[in-house]
């Protein structure tokens, strides 16, 4: 496979894989609305770095962390549910702020990118996801002559994610000031309760 191609191949699997709005990407508006648009792409950021380096397991064919990490479903999928349960509760109960958040507070942008960097480590079947993509792609796993395609592969999608995030971002960040209070408390209410579902079904598929 040559260079530019897969790069660009990397970019489109990226920025599809970031596209579909979850957990993820819900953060990422609500924080983009409370905080401004760089808590928001920062937030994305997490989940792009992520996604790169399950990515990177997957391409490079590093078989024991992939086994270790699929072997660990269980108690990653706990930790994860339980991420989104706290985030949705303490959502749910934010207060709009009278002014624009200090980035050092609470956790700042530092918190905002270990957060969603966690919680899209804490499915670590998205391993199974890129493996498939980059078999189906000619790359094989552990191949010394795939090295470098894998590796712009890979960068492919973290730039693609990050571009979905930047965008993403700076759309909902144009609208920012139009919302109100008043509209940010029944934000924080439908985003929280929304974030709390999809813990609850993390911790469902458990059973």
């Amino acid at each position: 496979m040559d260079t530019l191609p897969a790069l660009l191949k990397g970019l489109t699997i990226g920025f599809s894989i970031a596209a579909p709005v979850g957990p993820i990407g819900l953060l990422c508006i609500r924080r983009t609305l409370a905080d401004g648009p760089a808590h928001g792409f920062v937030s994305g950021l997490g989940a792009a770095s992520a996604d790169a380096v399950y990515g990177a397991i997957a391409g490079f064919g590093v078989v024991l962390v992939t086994d270790a990490l699929l072997g660990a479903q269980v108690a990653l999928k706990l930790v994860g549910g339980l991420m989104l349960l706290w985030l949705g509760w303490s959502t749910l109960r934010a207060r709009p702020a009278e002014r624009a958040a200090d980035a050092r507070g609470g956790g700042g942008l530092a918190g905002a990118y270990a957060s969603t960097f966690a919680l899209t480590l804490a499915n670590p079947a998205t391993i199974l996801s890129f493996a498939a993509v980059f078999g189906g792609l000619g790359v094989s796993a552990g191949d010394g002559s795939s090295t470098g395609v894998a590796a712009l592969l890979v960068a492919g999608v973290f730039t693609g994610s990050a571009m979905w995030w930047l965008g993403l971002s700076a759309s909902v960040g144009a609208f920012r000031r139009r919302v109100t209070p008043a509209a940010m408390l029944w934000i924080n209410r439908a985003s929280g309760a929304v974030l709390g579902v999809f813990g609850i079904a993390a911790l469902a598929s458990l059973l």
